[in-house]
């Protein structure tokens, strides 16, 4: 087994975390606390960690060598105790595929200066450059995975919002078990990957952009280790 599993899961375990707390801090701040009630706003990835979603589904998509994606226990919402109902539950949706976004971007920037930094050792610099490349990678990926408009996903609630009353009823009627065996048909059938390897190919070219090439080098090793 590649050892880059041991960077990748990590920082999986750590974004789905993360996306969860926004949700819950989102729902807090729109007047739901059930989250917060629950234990659910918290770093500890304990509460989170969903056996299939968060282990079993990124360790098998390691081994095959498509994109990883994974995702934890979602944070209990309660709608009903929302403000305004239809703009809150946007709000809540968007707050979890936006929070990954910001730390894709964030890790983006430290990467161009972990790679750019002065130091003479390239070693250091090929480990941090990988390590920045897939935390980039992965929130950006967990982001563009959770806005597909299928039940549960986020995009779903975002989209059943936006629609007209009488259309976002008929779509917020979708079970989302039928959205769920959609998607593991995609992520099973390895159809996924097409739709994200775009994505991943971006973001390689950006960092071959903005990375010295001998620190490229040096990635590539650990990368094909």
């Amino acid at each position: 087994m590649s050892p880059i599993i041991f960077i990748v899961l990590p920082i999986l375990l750590f974004s789905v975390i993360i996306h969860e707390c926004a949700h819950g801090i989102a729902a807090y701040r729109c007047g739901d606390d059930t989250a917060k009630l629950m234990g659910r706003i918290t770093l500890n990835p304990i509460p989170h960690i969903d056996i299939f979603g968060t282990i079993i589904i990124p360790i098998l998509m390691i081994i095959s060598g498509a994109p990883v994606i994974g995702w934890a226990k979602p944070v209990p919402v309660n709608p009903l105790n929302f403000r305004k109902p239809r703009r809150d539950d946007i709000i809540v949706s968007a707050a979890g595929p936006g929070s990954n976004i910001l730390l894709g971007i964030s890790s983006f920037l430290f990467l161009i200066i972990a790679v750019n930094f002065p130091l003479s050792n390239i070693s250091i610099k090929g480990v941090l450059g990988v390590f920045f490349y897939y935390l980039t990678m992965i929130n950006v990926i967990l982001a563009i995975f959770n806005l597909i408009p299928f039940p549960p996903l986020d995009g779903s609630h975002i989209l059943g919002n936006i629609l007209p009353y009488s259309l976002s009823r008929s779509y917020k009627s979708i079970n989302p078990m039928i959205g769920m065996m959609v998607l593991y048909l995609l992520i099973l059938s390895g159809l996924l990957k097409y739709i994200l390897y775009p994505i991943i190919n971006i973001i390689g070219n950006l960092v071959n952009v903005v990375t010295p090439p001998v620190v490229i080098s040096e990635m590539n090793k650990l990368l094909l280790k």
